[in-house]
This record gives C-alpha cells, structure tokens and sequence, in this order.
C-alpha cells in the first residue's frame, strides 16, 4: 500500500509516499480501506520532528481515519463486517491507504454523511468533548472562552458547548472568522489583532470572567487567561503554538483564586481511555450529525497528491474548520 511519512525532520519538501505491507489484524481490531484522512497540527508538528509518535506507533502521518472495513479480526465479528461504513482517531497511520484499529477506537459513518465529512469529525470533535467535558467539567450556566475558534477542535468546541447551554466567547484573527465561528453559536468573538483580549472578555461578562477556558496558544496567552478565569477557574492547555515558557508569573493569583491549570494530549492516552471517550462522545452526541444539530466544518478538500500543499495551506491559517485528504474517490 500507499502511505506518506516524513523523511526526516524539515519541511513539506520531506513528505514522501513509500510503499508499505497492508498490515494484518489481531483479533480485536479491524483493517479498513481508508477513503479519507485529515490534517492536524501535530502532523506539521511531527514533521518538523518536535511530536514523535508514541513507542510502538508507525511513523506514518495521520491521526484519523473514514472508510470501509475490509477485514474483521475474530472478536469483533458480532459488531462489525465487510463493508462497513466507519470513522475514528488513530495514535498515527492514517495518510495511508490502509490502516488497522482497535475496533472499539471506530464509530459509524452517520448516513447521511460523506467520507470527506466523517473525515473532519473524529479528532477534532473528541478533543473538544475530552477538554470541554471530561477534564473542564463544563456546565450548561457557565461561561467558556475558546481560544483559535476558528480552528478544527475550535469550532467543534464552540458547536459542543453552544448545543450544551454554554454561553461561549472565542477568539480569532479575522473578520470572517468571527462570522463563521458566531454562524456555530458563538456569542461573542474577540479579534485578538486588535489588542488584548482579556479587556474585551471583561468587558463582555461585566467584568466576572469566565469558569473555563480551552487554550492552544500557550505561554503568549497565559498572564491574560489568568487574569480573566473567575475563582475556581479551570484553564485547559492543549497546544502551546505561543510557546511552552511563562516567565514573570505572581503564583498568588493562582493560589487566591484557587484555579486549576489542567494540560491534555488525546494521541499518548491508553486505548482504554480512547475506548471510554469514544462510547461516551457516540452515545450523547453523534446521533445530532444525523439531525444537523451538529456540523462537521471542511474548510477545502485536497488530493492526497497534494499533501505538501494541505500542509503549506494549514501553515497559513486561513482555514476554517478542517482540510481533509482524499484517498479514494467515493462511489
């Protein structure tokens, strides 16, 4: 089969397709034909050698999948066969033609969704469920700001929160950006070129704060978060695009406001962990693809062939929502 890796650290000119043996399943998972894959942020990151994947893992690029199964290992024949329309995250593989899973890793594809479509949900829509509800501990009277609203787990994050009664304030850098993420119910946008956001949240809650706050940022945006979390605030760290060193930071805040600072990676958690988040985002809120309540947000479509650009696209950070890879044209 057809994959794509990073020849070494660098660039967009160090992703190659190689050929690789179709791996074989054990009998908990399946292999499926994957039709469509996703980018994320941590595949640029571990492009550039900064994200290895976990020990044990390919270093094939690719932390989600939507496809067919193809093969059902021996403890999975009761919930899953040949043909099956299926989704899901990965620890890595999914820029492939191929890939093997854990079967209790897979959702349905919903029917009235495409490949491409099912694409774009599973690791932004877990991710933003894992850091809204899981680890936030959100609740339908409370304020959350999500920072890069605009952004893959961004929107799904605004989409989870808004359809939980959540009021939700975001940030972006651009004007259209604040149309798109208010269209998913966003109640106020902050476009953070226009000075700091943390006076506009002030502003926006009479000066209270807010209860929760889901950061990608980092270091650049952390003297500000601190300042805006209400007492018993929670800050939940899933990127640091602004850096990974605070320096100059009055511990006592913290302490007199008695928050929590909370940091997450979904890629190195077990698969038990995986399994549970899984089940538990299936159950409460894939049935709303279906009804249209939720929505998953592809942003541009581009040939696997084109992987460099996808990429060089993402670096840009024009994109709203997802940018998804074609492997197989659907039939």
């Amino acid at each position: 089969m057809k994959a794509i890796l990073a020849k070494q650290p660098g660039g967009v000119e160090q992703l190659t397709f190689v050929d690789l043996p179709i791996p074989q399943p054990q009998e908990n998972e399946l292999l499926i034909k994957v039709h469509c894959t996703a980018c994320n942020r941590a595949d640029l990151i571990q492009r550039r050698g900064f994200y290895p994947p976990p020990p044990g893992v390919t270093e094939v690029l690719g932390l989600e999948f939507a496809g067919v199964v193809e093969q059902v290992g021996n403890n999975c024949q009761g919930n899953w066969k040949p043909g099956d329309r299926v989704f899901g995250i990965l620890p890595g593989g999914g820029y492939a033609e191929y890939v093997v899973t854990p079967a209790e890793l897979v959702m349905p594809v919903p029917h009235s969704l495409s490949f491409v479509q099912a694409a774009a949900i599973a690791e932004a829509f877990l991710t933003a469920y894992q850091t809204l509800f899981w680890i936030g501990e959100l609740k339908a009277d409370e304020t959350v700001l999500i920072h890069a609203g605009a952004s893959g787990v961004g929107s799904a994050a605004i989409q989870l929160a808004h359809s939980t009664g959540a009021r939700v304030i975001t940030t972006i850098g651009s004007e259209p950006k604040a149309t798109f993420c208010q269209s998913l119910g966003a109640n106020h946008t902050i476009n953070y070129r226009n000075g700091p956001f943390s006076s506009e949240v002030s502003k926006m809650t009479n000066d209270q704060g807010v209860e929760l706050i889901l950061d990608f940022v980092g270091a650049s945006y952390f003297k500000q978060n601190i300042k805006v979390l209400k007492p018993d605030g929670r800050l939940v760290l899933i990127g640091t695009l602004g850096g990974s060193k605070v320096e100059s930071v009055s511990l006592l805040t913290i302490l007199m406001k008695r928050l929590k600072i909370l940091g997450t990676t979904l890629r190195s958690r077990s698969v038990e962990y995986k399994a549970k988040l899984t089940k538990d985002f299936a159950t409460n809120f894939l049935p709303l693809f279906e009804t249209g309540e939720l929505k998953p947000l592809v942003d541009r479509v581009f040939p696997w062939t084109q992987v460099k650009e996808a990429h060089l696209y993402m670096e840009s950070n024009q994109h709203m929502g997802k940018i998804v890879l074609q492997i197989h044209n659907e039939r």
